[in-house]
């Protein structure tokens, strides 16, 4: 299963039923799972931690070190899950004395040319379209969906379950469960059809909706409108979620 044309560093720790085509390179401190399918020109870098069952398609980059001129060559990795698809030239950096980690969850799509840098954490199920690059140290929530060419500045948070317009760029955090698009970037109402996808009830939706017509169009400040949410809206899990993220926001939220 691994080619003879392909480089592995002899430290390093193989699973069983790993595919590894010709001209991957595989370097020391790098340890990977069970059943992964590595095509040709696939870089593996050192302090890459891969679980099982990821197909890593050609050119892809992962642990290279991190774009930040304050990284001194700490040890550190860049940590990749179960079940994932990551796609031609797509790179993840490993983490920096900030957190020490760049994390990469399970069952995600990443397509062509997307960037992960350093300290990053990306969640499980999260699909990110082409040429999209996120800067270091951000965050995204379960679920998230990212359209191709957005650009996430550097600390930003995107929760759970949200859509992103195509060609967006933002640096402030995104709320969980909405569509963000236009330009500027802004709220443009609830992921409506994503929600119902993944088996959220109308009503759930609908205590959801209410909550963001309070935060987004009731024209109070957000510490008002959130105490006017917790005031008027049944809090559930998904209501608490929201309440948390936006409380909890250190950038801001987008308007």
């Amino acid at each position: 299963m691994i080619s003879p044309l392909a480089y592995v560093h002899p430290e390093a720790v193989i699973g069983e039923n790993v595919e590894i085509a010709p001209f991957v390179y595989i370097d020391k401190n790098v340890i990977i799972g069970d059943n992964n399918k590595i095509m040709a020109n696939a870089s593996i870098l050192y302090g890459s931690r891969i679980g099982n069952n990821n197909v890593i398609f050609p050119g892809a980059v992962i642990g290279g070190i991190p774009q930040d001129l304050k990284f001194k060559g700490e040890e550190t990795t860049a940590e990749i899950g179960d079940n994932n698809t990551i796609r031609e030239n797509v790179t993840i950096n490993r983490g920096t004395a900030a957190k020490g980690k760049t994390i990469v969850g399970n069952n995600n799509l990443l397509m062509e040319g997307v960037h992960v840098a350093h300290d990053a954490l990306v969640g499980n199920g999260c699909i990110i379209g082409n040429s999209t690059k996120m800067a270091g140290e951000i965050i995204i929530d379960d679920n998230a969906i990212i359209s191709g060419a957005v650009l996430m500045h550097q600390f930003c948070r995107v929760g759970s379950h949200v859509m992103i317009q195509g060609g967006s760029r933002f640096s402030k955090d995104i709320p969980p469960y909405i569509i963000a698009g236009r330009e500027p970037i802004a709220y443009s109402g609830i992921n409506i059809i994503g929600l119902r996808r993944r088996g959220f009830s109308n009503e759930v939706i609908e205590n959801i909706h209410n909550a963001y017509r309070i935060i987004y169009q009731s024209g109070l400040n957000t510490t008002d409108a959130l105490a006017k949410v917790e005031e008027e809206i049944e809090i559930t899990p998904e209501i608490q979620y929201i309440i948390e993220f936006i409380r909890g926001s250190q950038r801001g939220i987008i308007k």
